[in-house]
């Protein structure tokens, strides 16, 4: 990894940080260092949580370096919108509980790439939270018209891009954009225990990850597809070391000891 994106591993919980300073905006080069960390956290079986945050205490991410797409043509624009989605698809179909840690400031492209975690929790008072690309003259193009939309309903989502709205952290966990408010103190110490808490030997991580599987990949099914996808995922789980240590502790009065498998 460059310098662009670092990549670490402690106690079952990856971090993902973009460090690009002082905004930390993204290139089409920190999406590739980002896709080839998420594959790594991906193949790790000792991976159970990712985390996913910004460098310093300023920003998450303002998102696109404004200045680079300004120097490119049309179809690399277009590609490079193409390879976002994808690497943020990537990171919403890995098979692991997907955490954006909100330290600073999160607009534009870089509430995009929070959106597509499976949860997002912030500090108090950290900074402003918003999608304000229709001030450049365009929309989110990173996937904030479809993510934001399905997290936060139709015309709210609507409302808060076409106004620019700029939410504090407050105001974005009241509409459900944040799940959790952590203190400023020792801010990054409450993430870390959060995510771990989601990991063996206390949590039984496989499950973790097929549910936000089933959750993700049937969010667009119909009832009976979803329902389809859901029974072969608890299938795979029934089969599962985690699944019986689990069964065996609830039936023996005793406290599971998972281990992810």
């Amino acid at each position: 990894m460059s310098n662009l994106v670092n990549y670490s591993t402690s106690e079952g919980v990856a971090t993902i940080e973009l460090c690009n300073p002082p905004a930390n905006a993204y290139s089409y080069q920190m999406f590739r260092e980002m896709d080839d960390a998420i594959l790594q956290a991906r193949f790790d079986d000792d991976v159970h949580v990712i985390v996913l945050q910004g460098a310093g205490e300023k920003f998450f991410c303002a998102g696109a370096d404004i200045s680079m797409l300004d120097g490119v043509t049309p179809k690399f624009k277009y590609n490079f919108c193409l390879h976002a989605n994808e690497t943020l698809l990537r990171l919403e179909h890995t098979s692991k509980l997907v955490i954006a840690a909100i330290g600073g400031h999160c607009v534009g492209g870089g509430l995009e790439v929070a959106l597509a975690a499976d949860l997002r929790v912030a500090k108090a008072g950290a900074g402003k939270i918003g999608l304000p690309e229709v001030k450049l003259g365009v929309l989110p193009g990173t996937g904030g018209t479809q993510r934001l939309t399905r997290l936060i309903g139709k015309s709210k989502a609507i409302e808060m891009m076409i106004e620019s709205a700029m939410l504090s952290v407050e105001e974005a966990a009241a509409i459900g954009l944040i799940n959790k408010v952590f203190a400023p103190e020792d801010f990054q110490a409450q993430v870390r225990a959060y995510a771990r808490s989601f990991c063996p030997p206390g949590k039984a991580s496989k499950a973790v990850g097929l549910i936000k599987r089933a959750v993700q990949s049937g969010d667009d099914l119909s009832l009976e597809s979803g329902l389809a996808l859901e029974r072969e995922l608890q299938q795979q789980l029934f089969q599962s070391d985690d699944a019986k240590e689990g069964i065996g502790a609830f039936v023996g009065k005793r406290e599971a000891v998972f281990t992810g498998r």
